[in-house]
C-alpha cells in the first residue's frame, strides 16, 4: 500500500483512485493530496485523486479495472455510474517472473495430526459419506443419514459424522455431455476422498448415471470402504434405507478405529475461495490468505486457486508466474473457453460483480479479479486442472471452475482438497463437508456482526494494527490446528450437508 491514512488507502503509486476506509462526508479533504470529496464516499468505495477523461483507464493495484464512461473530476465518487468495461491488451509474458519456491528444509517443516488411510492418503476429518447418483435417490440418502442421530453417533467417538450428499442432476442428459462427465468425476473424487473412511453410493436404477455406469466410467471398485445400492433392485425406498443403514453401521465400526498421527504439512491440500466479497477483500483477507498459501507451499503442501471468471483481467499476473509455458497457455485457453461459453448464452465474461459486491465497493469484474488473484500468493503456478480433476502436483495450482462458490468448492474437494479457506467481505455463511472450512473476514465491522460465523478477522490490515505477513502466519497456524481436528465456526453450526453442488450444464432432455 502506497499512501494510507485513517481515512483512505492508495494501493499503488500509479493509481488514480483511492479507497475510502471510512465513510467520507462531502467536502472531506484527502490526506496527502490537494483533493476534496465532491460527494459523500461510502467506506470501501473509490474516490478519484486525479482528473480522468472519458475513455481513459481507471487504475487500482496499478492495474486497469475499467474505463471512465464520462469525465471524472478529482474528488468524485468512482463507481458503476461512471466506469465501464472495455478491451485492453494483457501482456501474458509467460514465465518471466517464475522462480523456485522458498522451500523449508524437510527436517524443519510443520506438521499436523492427520488421519492416515490404508493407501497412505491423509485426511483431516473422519466421515462416512452417503452419495446419491441422481436427484431421484436424494431423499433415500437423507433418510439413511437421519438414522444416525447424536445418540447413535456417540458410540463412535472417533467419527465426525455420517453425511448425505445429494444433487439435482444425474439423468435426462447425454452420457457424452461435459456436464455429465463432470458429475461422474466429482462423485469419483468424493468417493476416494481421504476425509471419508467409507462411502455408500445409492442410485434409483434406471438413471443415466446409474451405479454400474459410474463404476465403469471412473474405475471405482466396491469393497469394504465402498458400497452401492439401487432402489429398484433393493425392493423400494424402505428396504433400501434398511440395507443402507446396515452397511453404514459396518463402515462406522471400522472408521471408529482411526487415530490421528503426526504427519508433515506436505499432506495438506487447501482450496482457496472467496465469496460475498467487498472492496476490502483484495486489500486484507485475500493477501493474508496468499501469504498463508506461500507458507503452505514452502512447507511442501498444495494450494488450489480456482474461479476462472474471477481471475479474468488478472490472468496475466498468473501466466508470468507459470512454471512453464504450457501451464500458462492452458490457463489462457481456459479464459478463451469461458469467453465462448458465456457468449453461447448471450452473455459475456465481462459481467459486473453481484449486487452485494457492488454495494461493498467493487465496480467491475476486473477489480474483483485483481483482488481475488491475491489468494494465490506469490509462488510459481505449477499446473492447471480441469474441473474436479485429481490434483497431483505440489505447490500452487489452478482449477478451472465457475465463480459460484458451492460449485467451485465442490470441484476443489473432488480434486483432493482436504481443507478450505474462504475469504468474505459481506459475510458468507456456509460449510463443505467432508472438509473443514476456515472463514476469513475482510473487515472488522462485518466480523463483529457475524463473529459466530467467522474464524479470523483480517480487518486490522486496514487500520494498521496488523500486517499481511503476520496475519498470514496466524492463518497458516490455524490451518494446521484445524487440520488436526480443531472445529471451525461453520462446523460448530453444522454447515456442509447442502453445499455439494457439482457443475451442471448442457442440455437437459
Amino acid at each position: 500500500m502506497k499512501n494510507t491514512s485513517k481515512e483512505t488507502i492508495q494501493l499503488h503509486p500509479k493509481d488514480n483512485v483511492m479507497v475510502a476506509v471510512v465513510d467520507l462526508p462531502e467536502k472531506s479533504k484527502l490526506t496527502g493530496f490537494k483533493v476534496t470529496c465532491l460527494y459523500p464516499i461510502p467506506a470501501g468505495h473509490k474516490v478519484a485523486i486525479r482528473s480522468v477523461s472519458a475513455g481513459e483507464p481507471i487504475l487500482k493495484y496499478g492495474q486497469i479495472i475499467g474505463f471512465a464512461s464520462t469525465d471524472i473530476l478529482p474528488g468524485e465518487h468512482v463507481h458503476t455510474h461512471n466506469v465501464e468495461m472495455g478491451d485492453f491488451h494483457r501482456d501474458y509474458a509467460y514465465c518471466v517472473d517464475a522462480m523456485p519456491a522458498n522451500r523449508v528444509p524437510a527436517e524443519q517443516r510443520a506438521t499436523f495430526k492427520g488421519i492416515v488411510r490404508e493407501d497412505g492418503r491423509v485426511g483431516t476429518r473422519n466421515y462416512i459419506g452417503v452419495l446419491a447418483t441422481v436427484s431421484c435417490s436424494v431423499s433415500v440418502v437423507k433418510w439413511i443419514e437421519d438414522a444416525f442421530t447424536e445418540e447413535v453417533m456417540s458410540r463412535y467417538p472417533n467419527v465426525d459424522g455420517v453425511v448425505a450428499l445429494g444433487h439435482g442432476a444425474g439423468c435426462a442428459t447425454a452420457p457424452q455431455n461435459e456436464g455429465f462427465v463432470f458429475l461422474q468425476r466429482v462423485m469419483a473424487g468424493y468417493s476416494r476422498h481421504p476425509n471419508f473412511a467409507g462411502v455408500l453410493i445409492v442410485g434409483l436404477g434406471c438413471e443415466v448415471n446409474h451405479v454400474d455406469c459410474l463404476l465403469n466410467n471412473t474405475g471405482l471398485e466396491p469393497g469394504a470402504f465402498l458400497n452401492t445400492l439401487d432402489i429398484q433392485t433393493s425392493g423400494g425406498s424402505t428396504k433400501t434405507v434398511e440395507a443402507g443403514v446396515s452397511m453404514v453401521k459396518e463402515m462406522l465400526e471400522r472408521a471408529d478405529r482411526a487415530e490421528r498421527t503426526e504427519v508433515p504439512a506436505e499432506n495438506l491440500m487447501v482450496g482457496l475461495e472467496c465469496g460475498g466479497s467487498d472492496a476490502y477483500s483484495g486489500i486484507t483477507a485475500n493477501p493474508v490468505l496468499g501469504a498463508a498459501a506461500d507458507l503452505l507451499v514452502g512447507h511442501g503442501g498444495t494450494a488450489i486457486l480456482s474461479e476462472t471468471p474471477e481471475i479474468y483481467g488478472a490472468e496475466q499476473l498468473l501466466t508470468r508466474r507459470a512454471n512453464n509455458r504450457a501451464v500458462g497457455e492452458k490457463l489462457v485457453e481456459r479464459i478463451h473457453w469461458w469467453e465462448s461459453h458465456t457468449a453461447r448464452f448471450g452473455g459475456n465474461i465481462n459481467n459486473n460483480p453481484t449486487p452485494g459486491n457492488k454495494a461493498g465497493g467493487l465496480t467491475t469484474i476486473l477489480e474483483k479479479s485483481l483482488g481475488a488473484a491475491a489468494k494465490g500468493g506469490s509462488t510459481d503456478l505449477m499446473m492447471v486442472y480441469g474441473y474436479g480433476e485429481a490434483v497431483s502436483a505440489r505447490g500452487l495450482v489452478f482449477m478451472d471452475t465457475p465463480g459460484y462458490d458451492p460449485v467451485s468448492v465442490t470441484g476443489m474437494i473432488a480434486g483432493g482438497a482436504n481443507l478450505v479457506c474462504f475469504t468474505t467481505g459481506r459475510g458468507t455463511v456456509c460449510g463443505f463437508k467432508p472438509v473443514p472450512t476456515i472463514k476469513l473476514a475482510s473487515n472488522t465491522p462485518m466480523y463483529a456482526r457475524l463473529k459466530d460465523d467467522m474464524d479470523v478477522n483480517c480487518g486490522g490490515i486496514v487500520d494498521g494494527s496488523a500486517g499481511v505477513q503476520e496475519m498470514g502466519k496466524r492463518v497458516f497456524d490455524l490451518i494446521l490446528k484445524t487440520a488436526s481436528g480443531k472445529p471451525t465456526r461453520s462446523e460448530e453450526h453444522g454447515f456442509g450437508d447442502n453445499e455439494f453442488v457439482p457443475w451442471h450444464f448442457g442440455p437437459v432432455m
